[in-house]
């Protein structure tokens, strides 16, 4: 990632302001995307859903090249995803 861009953005901004957008579309996506990847660019709210996280920012960086994206794994909180990163350490 371009160490100039992560310099610029307020990640906590990016988070609060995805997480915003997320819970006003999950309806759209729950429960027959469950699992799957959006990454969300705050600033126009486009959404890109892919089957991965990096399917997701590929195809959201061919829109946006020089924006970061908030990405979120479809019905799940990012409690539940953290904790299974504890459990399940790679």
């Amino acid at each position: 990632m371009n160490e100039d861009l992560t310099k610029k953005v307020d990640i906590e901004k990016l988070a609060d302001e995805g997480e915003r957008i997320y819970e006003e579309i999950k309806a759209k996506y729950e429960p027959q995307d469950i699992g799957k990847y959006l990454a969300i660019e705050v600033g126009s709210k486009d959404v890109y859903l892919a089957e991965n996280t990096a399917d997701a920012v590929l195809a959201a960086k061919k829109v946006h090249p020089d924006k970061m994206f908030f990405v979120v794994k479809i019905g799940y909180s990012a409690n539940e995803i953290l904790s299974n990163m504890k459990n399940n350490p790679w």
